[in-house]
């Protein structure tokens, strides 16, 4: 009778041992990281949910807004306390002209809220276009701004005039000097975006960028209403 084999088969431990002998399974590499709008990998859970330059950017606009609203609570104060405003013999504003204007100046946020997204889906033709066509809105409502300077100093509107003419001048000055260093920052953009600077995702610099133009463009509706219309 035929004795049956016991032996019990120990599987190799050495190196040349197979995962499946282990009782392991193989090593899983680990997937890209996936990359965010600055061509960098998504940072890990619990980083900074902003970076540096959008947090500095966020405090500007914040210390700015401070500034414009102090600019606008002195405006309202001497406004208030006028007997009659705007004084007599005082030149009117062109209400009109500066309407349109203010709708060419907001049709500049649209354009450069589709030269973001062009970024984002990496259209580079499509950056170049809008980032142009925003720049063209933005000197476009400059140069009527000054047109209407020089017709309203020709009337004989100046800083000297009183407290009409130096809150005027006050006001949509300081406006029209953070237009143009956006404009200025913008063309800059412009050439860095045509040398291709920008053709992999969404730069941190051309996002600050736009939120410091769509700030210029969301202040100045409000301008218009209290130094034009009010």
């Amino acid at each position: 009778m035929a004795v049956p084999d016991t032996k019990i088969r120990v599987p190799p431990r050495g190196p040349a041992a197979s995962d499946a002998d282990r009782g392991q399974r193989p090593p899983r590499v680990p997937p890209p990281p996936a990359r965010n709008g600055d061509g960098e990998g998504r940072p890990e859970r619990g980083g900074p949910f902003l970076s540096n330059a959008r947090l500095g950017m966020l405090m500007l606009l914040c210390g700015e807004s401070m500034f414009f609203g102090g600019l606008v609570i002195a405006f309202l104060d001497l406004r208030v306390k006028a007997a009659v405003w705007p004084p007599p013999g005082q030149p009117r504003l062109p209400v009109g002209l500066t309407a349109v204007n203010t709708l060419v100046l907001l049709a500049s946020s649209y354009t450069m809220t589709r030269a973001l997204g062009a970024a984002r889906a990496g259209d580079h033709a499509g950056l170049l276009r809008r980032l142009g066509v925003t720049w063209g809105l933005g000197a476009l409502f400059l140069a009527v701004q000054g047109m209407e300077w020089v017709r309203l100093v020709g009337f004989g509107l100046r800083m000297s005039s009183g407290v009409y003419g130096a809150t005027f001048y006050t006001l949509v000055g300081i406006h029209g000097a953070h237009v143009l260093g956006a404009v200025t920052w913008l063309l800059v953009v412009l050439w860095l975006a045509a040398g291709g600077r920008y053709r992999h995702g969404e730069p941190t610099g051309l996002q600050c960028c736009a939120m410091y133009w769509h700030f210029v463009v969301v202040l100045w509706p409000i301008l218009y209403f209290l130094v034009y219309l009010a």
